[in-house]
C-alpha cells in the first residue's frame, strides 16, 4: 500500500496529514524532531529534507508528497533553494507526484484579482525565490521527470498559523490593546484558511489532470485589516479593535531590531493596494470552497491566535 508522504509539521503540513489519515489514507509526516499529529495512520519521522538521499529512502513508497515546509522566513533567499532542490530531486528518483505550497509573491504587483495563469513578474527578494522554485519544478514536470502542481494561498488564518495578521493583530484584538502593524489597513485583502490550504492541496494530488499548474486557494474572506480585526472582535466579545500603521521612524526602529519585520517592507505592496484572488478554476473543478468566515474567526478567538 503507497503512502502520501507530507513535509513540514506546522497548521498547514498537520492539516494535510490529518485529513489524509482521516479518509482512510497512509501517511509519513516528515520534520527535522519527528513533529506531527499522533495518529494510527500517521508515521512521523525526524530527517532533514535537505538531505536529498535520505529524502529520498523515505520517499521510495510514495504515491504524492506534498511539501509544506519552509525555512524561518528571514532565510528564504539561503535557505530555500537548497530545500526546493532537495524535494525536486528526490521526487524525480522515486516518481512520486508531488504538490508544492506556494504563495503569491511570486506574481509581483497586480491590478485586479489573481488568477493562476499570470505570468510571474516577483518585485521582491521572496518573490523571486518563489517564482524559481516554481520555474524549476514546471521545467522538471514539462520535461517529463515528475508530475508536479503548485497550491497558492494568500495570508493564513487558523488556530496556530502565521501571518501578519495573526502574529500582529490578532493578539492585540482579543486582549484590547492597541495594535501596529507595519503595512497599510484599510485595503481588501484575501485570506486564506489554513484548512482550505489543505483540502486544495490534496484536491489537487488526488487528480490526474491537476498536474503542471498552479491552483488556487478559495479565499476565506477580503476584508481589509481593519474590517477583519472588527469581525475578529464581535466574534470574542473583545473591545472595539483599535489598529494604527507604524510611522516611518517606528518602522526603521522595528526593521533594526528584528529580522523577520525586516523582511516586510519588500512586501508592503501586498498591503497597500487591493489583493484579491481568483480561485474559480479550485472550486468548480477541484470542488473546494472556502470555510465561511465565522468559522473562522470562531476558532481563532478560542485558540487565542
Amino acid at each position: 500500500m503507497s503512502v502520501h508522504v507530507v513535509t513540514g509539521a506546522g497548521p498547514i503540513g498537520t492539516a494535510t496529514a490529518r485529513l489524509l489519515a482521516a479518509s482512510g489514507e497512509r501517511v509519513r509526516v516528515i520534520t527535522r524532531r519527528g513533529g506531527g499529529p499522533e495518529h494510527p495512520l500517521v508515521e512521523r519521522v525526524a530527517a532533514d529534507i535537505t538531505d536529498v538521499d535520505r529524502l529520498t529512502e523515505l520517499l521510495r513508497d510514495a504515491r504524492t508528497l506534498y511539501n509544506a515546509a519552509a525555512p524561518a522566513y528571514q532565510d528564504w533567499r539561503t535557505a530555500f533553494p537548497p530545500l526546493a532542490a532537495s524535494l525536486l530531486t528526490a521526487a524525480e528518483r522515486t516518481g512520486a507526484d508531488y504538490v508544492m505550497l506556494g504563495n503569491l509573491y511570486g506574481y509581483g504587483p497586480v491590478e485586479g484579482p489573481l488568477t493562476p495563469g499570470l505570468p510571474l513578474r516577483p518585485a521582491s527578494d521572496k518573490g523571486r525565490v518563489r517564482a524559481a522554485m516554481w520555474e524549476e519544478a514546471l521545467a522538471a514536470h514539462e520535461a517529463g521527470r515528475v508530475r508536479v502542481a503548485e497550491v497558492r494561498g494568500s495570508d493564513y488564518l487558523g488556530a496556530g498559523a502565521l501571518s501578519l495578521f495573526t502574529w500582529t493583530a490578532v493578539p492585540a484584538v482579543l486582549a484590547g490593546t492597541e495594535a501596529v502593524l507595519p503595512v497599510g489597513l484599510d485595503e481588501a485583502h484575501a485570506w486564506s484558511y489554513v484548512g482550505d490550504v489543505a483540502r486544495t492541496l490534496i484536491a489537487v494530488g488526488a487528480r490526474e489532470d491537476g498536474w503542471g499548474r498552479a491552483w488556487h486557494v478559495p479565499s476565506t474572506s477580503e476584508l481589509s485589516i481593519r474590517a477583519l480585526a472588527g469581525r475578529l472582535a464581535q466574534a470574542a466579545g473583545a473591545p472595539e479593535p483599535r489598529l494604527r500603521r507604524m510611522t516611518p521612524g517606528e518602522l526603521a526602529e522595528q526593521v533594526a531590531g528584528d529580522a523577520v519585520t525586516a523582511e516586510i517592507p519588500e512586501m508592503a505592496y501586498l498591503y497597500d493596494r487591493a489583493l484579491r484572488v481568483d480561485a474559480s478554476e479550485t472550486e468548480t473543478i477541484l470542488g473546494v470552497r472556502a470555510t465561511a468566515l465565522d468559522l473562522v474567526l470562531k476558532e481563532l478567538a478560542e485558540s487565542g491566535s
